[in-house]
């Protein structure tokens, strides 16, 4: 069992950065790949980065390439770091661990955290 506690979300104005921090708990953490989603009102969830807890090697949608960078510490804390925001970034973040990078990116998820509120303003 993993538990994810995400927090940092907020409101930022375009152009702007947040930086999102998922507390992660449970047995095997370093197994996992760990990622974010999100989930604009009226759309699907959908992948945003994810990340290999033992090798670092990390994947992101092309949305958010250049913008956005995940990491993750000793401390079994992941981080998804946003600049130049955009109000198309507004929406619930959620943090996610899977099985797989490649498992993540196709939804396969096995944990999920609560999520976090980010909204960027125009």
């Amino acid at each position: 069992q993993v538990q994810l506690v995400e927090s940092g979300g907020g409101l930022v104005q375009a152009g702007g950065s947040l930086r999102l921090s998922c507390a992660a708990s449970g047995r095997n953490l370093s197994s996992y790949a760990m990622g974010w989603f999100r989930q604009a009102p009226g759309k699907e969830r959908e992948f945003v980065a994810a990340i290999s807890w033992r090798l670092g090697s990390t994947s992101y949608a092309d949305s958010v390439k250049g913008r956005f960078t995940i990491s993750r510490d000793n401390a079994k804390t992941v981080y998804l770091q946003m600049n130049s925001l955009k109000p198309e970034d507004t929406a619930v973040y959620y943090c996610a661990a899977a099985a797989r990078i490649v498992t993540m990116t196709l939804g396969g998820v096995d944990y999920w955290g609560q999520g976090t509120q980010v909204t960027v303003s125009s």
